[in-house]
């Protein structure tokens, strides 16, 4: 999978605005990028070279593979791996950082070329890399970042903030510039959870006439946020005009509560998932932000495989992968988290 380190350099150099949809839906599902803070605190300067442990393993960590955006990361990193002619062991730390401790003790005894990992916290997670390093295994980060640089070789996540402000925007032009709205919040350990909210909040809080109701965590789940839903639509009945939602499968939640209602108002959220999609298509939700989850994950196996052999990913430690809209319009374009144009 080439990537296309060009287009991202253009596209960093809008980071100070929001993205337009059109610009997101027509980028390369390959194209890479890296934050503008990288720059400054993480980079190419790899010092110490990890070798690996000596086996021929890349172990793939994730949350839950219930949950389908991590399936399809832990499945596409499983699949490149094996392409390139590791073995793979892929295992769930299910949010849980003693899990994943575990997990990462059971890579050095196995002694792993390499660790990917969808981590289960950032602060929580920094030792267990560390300890990954001492014992010579470069560990590369996805989807979710850690609250330090220098000690994962790289860590490759969605551009969230450009993916919810997008997706916001088009939430805004759904509710006609105006309006009540409640929002649902994902897990509030996860750094991801505040990154979205907070691009939400750059796009919406621009219109005076976008009022907020109330927020509520459910904790990426589809139960809470029905749950939560349903307590804001006996709380707020039809005031609720629309809904933000940090993820797709508390959009689900969020679609199904307004449908026992027989409420039908703009929902979007951010993931991608084919559930979201065929809600998008059937007309009960909006738009949700596409995470290239597989691209991400096929991503972190290549530089693995680069590094273990020239001691150099030859990019920086952050990167960001873009996400894409889906509306109505493109919703056909999308499959098990891979956008085709």
């Amino acid at each position: 999978m080439a990537i296309s380190r060009r287009s991202f350099v253009e596209m960093s150099a809008l980071a100070g605005t929001t993205i337009a949809l059109t610009a997101c839906g027509g980028s390369k599902g390959s194209d890479k990028a890296s934050s503008a803070d990288s720059s400054k605190s993480s980079s190419k300067k790899e010092a110490k070279v990890l070798k690996g442990g000596g086996s021929n393993i890349i172990y793939v960590i994730t949350p839950s593979v219930s949950n389908p955006a991590f399936k399809a990361e832990a499945d596409g990193a499983t699949d490149e791996a094996k392409k390139m002619g590791y073995e793979v062991k892929a295992n769930s730390h299910d949010d849980d950082a003693n899990k994943q401790s575990e997990l990462f003790d059971s890579a050095i005894a196995d002694k792993a070329a390499a660790i990917i990992c969808d981590n289960a916290g950032a602060d929580a997670t920094v030792e267990a890399v560390k300890k990954a390093a001492k014992a010579g295994i470069p560990t590369f980060l996805i989807d979710r970042e850690i609250t330090t640089t220098g000690d994962a070789i790289a860590q490759i996540i969605a551009d969230n903030n450009q993916g919810a402000s997008d997706v916001a925007q088009t939430f805004v032009d759904a509710m006609g510039e105006k309006g009540n709205y409640v929002e649902l919040l994902g897990k509030e350990s996860d750094t991801n959870a505040k990154v979205r909210s907070e691009a939400f909040h750059a796009v919406i809080d621009q219109y005076k006439d976008m009022k907020m109701l109330e927020q509520q965590t459910a904790n990426w789940e589809q139960t809470q946020a029905y749950d939560k839903m349903e307590t804001l639509i006996q709380t707020y009945g039809d005031k609720i005009q629309g809904v933000v939602s940090g993820n797709d499968t508390m959009l689900q939640g969020a679609c199904a509560a307004l449908e026992a209602h027989n409420m039908n108002v703009p929902v979007v959220g951010v993931d991608g998932s084919d559930e979201a999609r065929d809600l998008i298509k059937q007309g009960k939700a909006t738009a949700t932000a596409l995470q290239q989850f597989d691209v991400i994950a096929r991503t972190a196996v290549q530089e693995a495989d680069k590094y273990l052999k020239d001691g150099s990913t030859g990019e920086d430690e952050k990167q960001l992968i873009p996400c894409i809209v889906i509306t109505k319009d493109n919703a056909d374009k999308l499959n098990g988290f891979v956008y085709t144009e």
